[in-house]
Order: structure tokens, then C-alpha cells, then sequence
């Protein structure tokens, strides 16, 4: 798939996506990833970062709230406009702009650090955002990303649950299938019935690539493995939102962190 054409998918999904994840309806993205991505963050107070695919801006913030200088650009103008709508309403000295993972706008060596929560997936071509990223971040600087566990997450995954509906097996399949760009139809499974009724689902390009071809694209790009991670939660949290407790039987995300 064009780069072009995977943007626009995303540039469709942008408004209601926000209205949806400011509305508390991303649980995994609330509870399991942000949480274990943040735990994993070296240090970056005082440090200029880059967050590649910002979205509107909640996970960029939090970083920012470390105490980081930060700049982030997305590929879809409105996920930029309701950032830049939420830095002003709550400045923390972050720059906005739209901009491609894959032809990122910047000069060599810019940046201290660089993030990208949940994106690198969702570009065609993976290996030149990872380049990118090497590019723009200065030696001695890191890259820390998430993505959909590959092993847990393959094209084809289902939750398993007993009668009372606690999940106790993941289902998966299609693992070393190559996927380019196939499109997929969903919604935020804990947005009220009530709004699912009247909302169109989110239409996203899947590209899926297996653990060893995510690692070694790393190790690739130029970057020193140094931390892996695979975020779950606790038994209180799963309790508080029992949706997210499949993620105690086997991750839904991979958490990678590549040193320059």
C-alpha cells in the first residue's frame, strides 16, 4: 500500500478516533500500553524529543510532563489540529506538525530521544520509519517504541472466555503471513452500545511483519538493542476494567527501545 493511501485512512478516522479516545473509550491504550511504555522511559527531563505519529496528543503529552522538550509530527492534518487545540488550552512547550514517519522533517542528530506509540505498525514500509528515526536522533540518543505484540497479535487473534466471560485462552493465527495493507473494520469495544450504534467503524491497513523481522529491522536501522517490554496489568486493574484482562494471559503489546 502507498504511503499516501495509508494516511488517508488514518486522516478518516481522526475525528471520531478523538472524540472516542478523550472520552476514555481506548482502555488498552489507558491501562496497559501508555502505563508500561512510560515505566520503561529512561530518564528524559530536560532532553529534546521527537514523538513520531503524536495522534492527538495524549501520549506526547505525558512524556512531556517528564519534563521534556518536545516536538511530534503526525500524517493526519486533524490528529494535528486537535493536538495544537490542546497544547494551547494547556501549554506545555510542544511543537505540532504533520509530517511522515517515513520522510521525517528534520536534520540529522536533532533529537535526544524519539517515541512512537502504537505507529511504526501502521506505516507501509517499517523499516524506513526505523531508519528515519536513527537519522534524526543524535548518537548516544534512543528510540523507544510500541507496536501490537506480533506473536500475540498476528493477523488473526481471538479471546477465548468461560461462561461467566473471563477471557482464559488467546486464539491466534496467520503468523507468518504477509499482510500489505489489508484493511480491517472495528470500534472501541468499551465505547457505550448506545454510541457504537451510531458510529461508523474505524477502517485501518494492516501490515504485519513477524518478531524476528521487527527486531533485526531494528538492529538494521543501526540502533543496540537495549530493552524489551510486554506491558500487563495487575489483578486490581483487571477488576476495575475486566476488558483489559486478557492481557494477563498473553501481551498485546511489544515495547522495544534501540540505542544510537
Amino acid at each position: 500500500m502507498e504511503r499516501e493511501r495509508a494516511a488517508a485512512f488514518w486522516e478518516a478516522n481522526a475525528e471520531t478516533w478523538t472524540q472516542h479516545s478523550r472520552a476514555g473509550y481506548d482502555v488498552y491504550r489507558d491501562n496497559v500500553n501508555t502505563p508500561g511504555f512510560l515505566a520503561m522511559l529512561p530518564p528524559v527531563a530536560g532532553l529534546l524529543g521527537l514523538d513520531i505519529g503524536c495522534g492527538e496528543g495524549a501520549n506526547t503529552r505525558s512524556v512531556a510532563r517528564l519534563g521534556a522538550r518536545m516536538e511530534a509530527i503526525d500524517a493526519a492534518p486533524t490528529f494535528v489540529k486537535h493536538a495544537a487545540d490542546a497544547e494551547r488550552s494547556e501549554p506545555l512547550g510542544i511543537t505540532y506538525g504533520v509530517g511522515d514517519a517515513q520522510a521525517l522533517p528534520f536534520p540529522d542528530g536533532r533529537f535526544d530521544f524519539a517515541t512512537a506509540f502504537m505507529v511504526f505498525m501502521d506505516v507501509p514500509d517499517y523499516r524506513a520509519a526505523l531508519a528515519e528515526a536513527h537519522r534524526v536522533v543524535r548518537p548516544g540518543g534512543f528510540l523507544q517504541f510500541s507496536i501490537l505484540h506480533p506473536c500475540f497479535v498476528p493477523p488473526h487473534r481471538r479471546v477465548v472466555r468461560d461462561a461467566a466471560g473471563v477471557p482464559h485462552t488467546i486464539e491466534v493465527a496467520r503468523y507468518f503471513d504477509k499482510i500489505d495493507g489489508e484493511v480491517e473494520r472495528w470500534k472501541f469495544s468499551a465505547a457505550p452500545e448506545a454510541v457504537q450504534e451510531v458510529t461508523e467503524p474505524f477502517a485501518t491497513p494492516l501490515f504485519h511483519h513477524t518478531l524476528s523481522e521487527w527486531l533485526n529491522a531494528v538492529i538494521d536501522a543501526g540502533f543496540s538493542l537495549e530493552r524489551i517490554g510486554e506491558p500487563s496489568v495487575d489483578e486490581a486493574t483487571a477488576a476495575r476494567v475486566p476488558s483489559v484482562a486478557d492481557s494477563r494471559i498473553a501481551p498485546l503489546f511489544l515495547h522495544v527501545r534501540g540505542r544510537k
